[in-house]
């Protein structure tokens, strides 16, 4: 008899509403768990993905390797929210916002420590991870 083969779920420890539990990149999580925010890059074409994918929209390959989004990235776009999608407005309000490290840009939240009065474009920042008060896991950017 075949056993049946157990159900890879990680991901749904991810964010503050987790709107998936199954995906090709559960290896995010683990890297979160140790502290590290990582996106993929494709070994065939060279192109980077954050959030991480497992395939290339670009030369169509599934070989990626994992990149930890580690330095510094400049702040380029940020968006005070008061308004949520369900499920998060319990963390309203928050920023939004873009850091670009360069070779590729990342999408996340500001940390909620970073005060409102001293986020300026062009404002050095890392991306980190932060564990959420009901266990879950999601990464922020801070002031470097």
């Amino acid at each position: 008899m075949e056993k049946k083969k157990d159900i890879d779920d990680r991901f749904k420890k991810f964010g503050t509403v987790s709107f998936t539990s199954l995906t090709k990149v559960n290896d995010f999580i683990d890297y979160l768990e140790e502290g590290k925010v990582k996106g993929t890059k494709c070994k065939s074409c060279g192109l980077i993905f954050f959030p991480p994918r497992a395939d290339c929209f670009k030369c169509l390959s599934s070989e990626v390797e994992w990149f930890e989004t580690s330095g510094i990235g400049r702040l380029v776009s940020y968006s005070k929210l008061e308004y949520a999608p369900s499920g998060f407005g319990d963390d309203l309000p928050y920023s939004i916002a873009v850091l670009d490290y360069g070779d590729y840009k990342i999408f996340g939240r500001l940390a909620s420590d970073v005060p409102e009065d001293e986020i300026q474009l062009g404002m050095e920042m890392k991306t980190v991870v932060n564990e959420l008060p009901n266990g879950q896991l999601n990464y922020v950017f801070q002031k470097a």
